[in-house]
């Protein structure tokens, strides 16, 4: 099974991203396939704040309109929803452990502790952070590499490295707009 991470629902729901095409396509792909794929539920909530949120996105996308997002891929009849269950902390202790976790990574390490207690087989993230994680495949189909095998710094032109800037970018001129 492939799990999605937050990055590729972001991607694929803005269309003011650049790699909301081909994201659109793998997450159109996996919904349409026969395949179970899955989204971890922090992922969904993650996306909800992220494509909402007034100072990541100008303007970002109202409220009704990502809950629309979210029941649409909900009626992928493949699609499984990912949560804690009663062996889940084992793996969560230990991808905190071996991933030298700590603070926002939480997250990051819970993403990985549902993936892993669900049995997934390949995160799909543009996020190199969960290269941390040992037991988790990772894969950025945008980017056509394994996170895994990836050991650079983040460098521009990298989706997550982009959302960053386009965050921070978004933050300025609101702010200069305020000021205005």
């Amino acid at each position: 099974m492939i799990a999605l991470d937050t990055n590729f629902l972001v991607y694929a729901h803005r269309e003011d991203s650049p790699w909301h095409s081909e994201a659109y396509r793998c997450v159109a792909t996996l919904a349409e396939g026969r395949q179970p794929w899955a989204v971890p539920w922090c992922c969904i909530h993650e996306f909800l704040s992220i494509v909402t949120h007034p100072r990541i996105y100008i303007p970002p996308t109202p409220l009704k309109v990502a809950l629309d997002q979210v029941e649409a891929w909900r009626e992928s009849p493949s699609l499984v929803l990912l949560a804690e269950t009663e062996g889940y902390w084992k793996h969560l202790r230990a991808a905190a452990e071996g991933g030298r976790i700590a603070g926002p990574l939480v997250h990051d390490a819970r993403v990985a502790a549902l993936c892993i207690a669900h049995g997934v087989r390949e995160l799909w993230s543009a996020d190199r952070d969960f290269s941390r994680f040992p037991g988790l495949k990772i894969r950025n189909p945008l980017a056509g590499e394994s996170l895994r095998e990836y050991s650079g710094n983040l460098q521009a032109g990298t989706p997550f490295a982009e959302m960053k800037d386009q965050a921070r970018e978004n933050a300025v001129r609101e702010k200069a707009r305020k000021k205005s």
